[in-house]
């Protein structure tokens, strides 16, 4: 028996299984990865909201990283919610001396709107965390956040992605969902251009979309699949999820991330 290929997320825990650690988990056992994990905060989550959030020290998220990277190893590494300057940094210093791609989603606001990223380390997330990535993976809120580009139609994301290319990732997908009309994501390097289409599903339960397409991204990676191409097969499956989200609780359901498992 031979292990399938390892993908490491390192993120927050969502108590409500939509998104983060839990989304990671999820998506990676669908698409034929084994997933291991390093939780950066613990968050008291549901359908309607974060209604809370401790972030673990420093050394715990070091501990957890060289446990797994020193023994298992790793294949592709995606990372998600990291909420100070402090775990920025931590986990960048970490990503430099990994020899294995690396997926960042820059975390910063909930899918409720509630904060997960700390103003002040915006700036260790551009000059620290950005360089490490071979895929960043903004959606538009995000993209603002870190670059100030506001971004109102379509047309605008190319100038997004080169603000933030600017700081550093080898290659960036501007996710254009909270655009109106199809869902349209743009993929570039800064020389080559992909345009990413799907359509816009009639469906509110949407949590946990962009950890599980960043997360597909690193497993495609793991496969041995080159940029472009993971980046399309992460959209497919990220579609049909969210396609197949289902109510949970009294507000925002989770996309479904064994949609394909079931429809096989």
């Amino acid at each position: 028996m031979t292990a399938p290929p390892l993908v490491l997320t390192v993120a927050g825990s969502d108590s409500g299984g939509g998104a983060g650690i839990q989304a990671d988990l999820k998506t990676m056992l669908a698409l034929g990865v084994h997933g291991m994990s390093v939780l950066t905060a613990v968050t008291a989550q549901n359908s309607l909201g974060v209604h809370g959030a401790w972030e673990l020290p420093a050394d715990a998220v070091r501990a957890q990283y060289r446990a797994v990277v020193d023994d298992i190893g790793v294949q592709a590494v995606k990372t998600g919610m990291l909420s100070s300057a402090e775990l920025v940094e931590t986990v960048a210093a970490l990503l430099s001396g990994t020899d294995a791609p690396v997926v960042v989603d820059p975390v910063g606001i909930s899918k409720h709107g509630d904060p997960l990223l700390a103003a002040e380390a915006l700036e260790s997330v551009r000059t620290e965390l950005l360089p490490t990535a071979t895929v960043a993976t903004p959606n538009l809120d995000e993209v603002t956040q870190l670059t100030g580009v506001r971004v109102e139609s379509e047309a605008d994301l190319p100038r997004a992605a080169a603000a933030v290319l600017a700081h550093g990732p080898k290659w960036v997908l501007i996710k254009g969902g909270h655009l109106a009309g199809d869902a349209v994501d743009l993929l570039t390097d800064g020389g080559e251009e992909h345009w990413l289409r799907a359509p816009r599903y009639d469906n509110r339960h949407t949590h946990g979309t962009g950890c599980t397409l960043a997360s597909a991204v690193a497993s495609y990676l793991a496969h041995g699949r080159a940029v472009p191409d993971a980046v399309v097969a992460a959209k497919e499956y990220v579609t049909g999820a969210i396609a197949a989200g289902f109510p949970l609780g009294a507000g925002i359901g989770p996309v479904d991330h064994g949609w394909r498992l079931r429809s096989a």
